[in-house]
């Protein structure tokens, strides 16, 4: 499948700020599952400072923008080619050991809630384990938008009974933990249209360390593993740690924010 991305966050302040460092990581992953075709990155009155490929195997990128400005646009245009690995990380080059994964958060801390959730699940292996656990996840949490926000825990979110994919990841995690499977929270894009209208957006979903077979993504808000709709950028310990853009800014405005996201299935040359 070849996929053209645009997407682009546009930062406001009700008074200017100095200045903005910005570091990026919205660079498609590189394994198996899929090449760039073309990729460019921008910011409004920015300029691109250090960029570097991190133990996960992760680009970041820096960006500094002076002041005084009153609004940073990040626009990301791109075309993409993916293809369906049954959710396997295969070809991604990494330094990290899988078992730091085994960390938790505060986002993904376990309460007696999902205890008791990852309890109930028992598998034949370390694959089909993780499979059961995802679906436990996705019969425990109703994806529903706009109940949770970007400070809820996987906790919260279980006891409320719904949330979003960040929800479903992280609760994953957590269940994944306590049965001794390192797993991470993986961002990046889903276009679906399985159900005849377009659902293009930001996504995030779950990978689980499985023996030999290695990293294995499972996107419990969606239960299914990621196909050739998804593209990976980047992950991370919870949502916070992989997020795709992360910034300090030197000023006293207050900050909104706009996105425009478009995630469209090109013909194949």
């Amino acid at each position: 499948m070849r996929l053209k991305i645009t997407h682009q966050t546009s930062y406001r302040y009700d008074q200017p700020v100095q200045s903005l460092v910005q570091s990026l990581r919205l660079t498609p992953s590189v394994f198996e599952g899929q090449r760039v075709v073309d990729w460019t990155i921008s910011v409004s009155g920015g300029q691109r400072g250090a960029a570097f490929r991190d133990g996960a195997g992760d680009w970041i990128e820096g960006w500094t923008v002076r002041g005084p400005v009153e609004e940073v646009t990040v626009a990301i245009e791109g075309q993409i080619e993916t293809r369906d690995t049954a959710g396997v990380l295969r070809g991604h080059r990494e330094g990290v050991n899988p078992l730091v994964y085994l960390r938790a958060t505060a986002l993904t801390k376990p309460d007696a809630g999902l205890r008791e959730l990852a309890a109930s699940v028992t598998g034949d292996d370390a694959l089909d384990l993780a499979h059961k656990l995802s679906a436990a996840v996705s019969g425990a949490i109703a994806y529903l938008p706009g109940v949770t926000e970007a400070g809820t825990t996987a906790a919260e979110a279980l006891a409320l009974g719904q949330g979003v994919c960040q929800d479903h990841a992280h609760a994953l995690i957590a269940c994944a933990h306590l049965h001794g499977l390192p797993a991470r929270y993986v961002s990046g894009y889903l276009h679906s249209s399985a159900d005849g209208e377009p659902h293009d957006a930001a996504h995030a979903w779950t990978e689980i360390h499985v023996g030999s077979l290695g990293w294995v993504g499972f996107d419990a808000a969606n239960a299914c593993c990621p196909d050739a709709r998804y593209v990976r950028l980047g992950s991370g310990y919870d949502a916070q740690d992989a997020a795709p853009v992360r910034g300090l800014t030197v000023g006293s405005g207050a900050e909104s924010m706009d996105v425009r996201l478009q995630v469209q299935e090109m013909e194949e040359q």
